[in-house]
């Protein structure tokens, strides 16, 4: 393929924030990978055309593959870094792998929209796949988490989100795919709403309701920026794309993580960070009010990579 052409990326891995998602995981059945190829890059090639047909709602999505399912269906080649997820556990922070063999991430402004393609998706995978695990995501007032903190203000910006998000021309194969991790967190909402708002400030490290990044000199060294704002040996910022959005009913609800990115080490290294802290003792005060049930590792492909399986 000419290096000059990108291949096609699966929309939904760069595009901005919406109203609602769905989270399908599923797991493969054993033995049926000559037809779940073929099928991924229907289903793949179908999320791409309903984004223009559904551009009014701004509709989009994307298929993953797991890293654990990955040789499976695609035996003759692998992307580079692609590895089981980062597990870790220190203290009473856990960081636990659930590994699933495909995750179909879809998001849109109109729920009725959404649920319909969650049918029609599910139907054509079904026979070869079952469905493990499913959450529903909303966007909760501007733009906040459910601790009540805008999120995601560190993404990048405009045309940097496919520079974070896409790999080039270091892994050929896999030019305009992306690695994805997947964190369902839980919140404690009831111990963390009984925290006073500037207790709150200094574990995120921002102001709450202006949305005001702290001082550098400021942000305490257990802040959740600053166990996440990292740099890498060059100084240079090590950035992820999320998509993350909360979920869930008033039994249980949390923010579901879903972390995009070239390469697999920054997320990697932000959850170090997070889980096990700096060496000195400072991890991130966040975890004490919140706790990952899942953590899966996926890649999705860039869309004519899957097309290439449909004539099987």
């Amino acid at each position: 393929m000419d290096k000059t052409i990108m291949p096609r990326e699966q929309l939904g891995i760069c595009a901005e924030g919406n109203l609602h998602s769905i989270y399908l995981m599923f797991n493969a059945i054993d033995g049926v990978e000559a037809q779940l190829r073929p099928c991924l890059g229907n289903v793949a090639q179908y999320i791409y055309e309903l984004t223009d047909l559904y551009a009014d709602s701004a509709f989009n999505g994307f298929v993953a593959v797991g890293a654990n399912g990955w040789d499976s269906l695609y035996a003759d080649v692998r992307p580079a870094l692609l590895q089981p997820f980062p597990a870790l556990a220190e203290a009473n922070r856990d960081a636990p792998a659930l590994e699933y063999d495909l995750f179909i991430h879809l998001r849109c402004d109109r729920y009725d929209i959404l649920h319909l393609v969650a049918n029609e998706v599910c139907q054509m995978l079904e026979g070869l796949v079952e469905l493990q695990d499913e959450e529903r995501g909303f966007r909760f007032m501007d733009n906040r988490d459910l601790t009540g903190f805008v999120d995601g203000t560190e993404n990048p910006k405009g045309r940097n989100r496919q520079q974070v998000a896409l790999v080039g021309d270091d892994d050929e194969a896999f030019r305009g795919g992306s690695y994805v991790h997947v964190q369902k967190f839980a919140h404690n909402l009831s111990k963390w709403h009984r925290l006073p708002v500037k207790s709150q400030e200094d574990i995120i490290g921002r102001t709450k309701q202006d949305n005001i990044e702290y001082a550098s000199a400021d942000k305490p060294l257990t802040s959740h920026i600053k166990r996440v704002n990292l740099k890498d040996e060059q100084g240079q910022s090590m950035e992820i794309l999320r998509q993350s959005m909360p979920y869930g009913s008033v039994k249980e609800q949390g923010l579901m993580f879903v972390s995009t990115c070239h390469t697999p080490v920054n997320f990697t290294k932000m959850l170090e960070s997070m889980v096990k802290g700096d060496g000195h003792g400072h991890h991130d005060h966040l975890m004490d009010y919140t706790r990952a049930l899942t953590g899966s590792s996926f890649f999705a492909p860039s869309l004519d990579f899957m097309l290439k399986f449909q004539d099987e």
